[in-house]
């Protein structure tokens, strides 16, 4: 029982490692991102987009931090609120993402 334990803590550090390194990067491509990309993305610069863009690279950095500092606590419930939240998080964020392509106006014929 205390190996198949073991076991799923490893498993959840190494997850939980994958995500920090993942939100790092993303993070700090999104604080970095020249106005072009925005440009690109967005059909044409927008200030408050690229703020927006910004803000979210700063979240996506402190929640990597988070993550990676996450694999060194014992405390099991506390592992498992922080996975059901992420958990909401990513499926909030999808949900958020899906809604936005299917509301898009200016890419409709009017």
């Amino acid at each position: 029982m205390a190996d198949r334990h073991q076991s799923t803590r490893q498993q959840l550090d190494k997850l939980f490692f994958l995500d920090a390194i993942v939100s790092l990067v993303l993070g700090g491509m999104s604080m970095l991102a020249p106005p072009g990309i925005i440009q690109t993305l967005s059909g044409g610069y927008n200030h408050s987009t690229h703020e927006v863009f910004r803000l979210y690279g700063c979240l996506r950095i402190a929640l990597g931090w988070i993550l990676f500092n996450m694999r060194g606590v014992d405390d099991g419930k506390f592992r498992r609120t922080v996975c059901e939240a992420l958990m909401a998080c990513y499926v909030a964020q999808a949900l958020a993402v899906i809604r936005a392509q299917f509301t898009d106006h200016s890419s409709r014929n009017v």
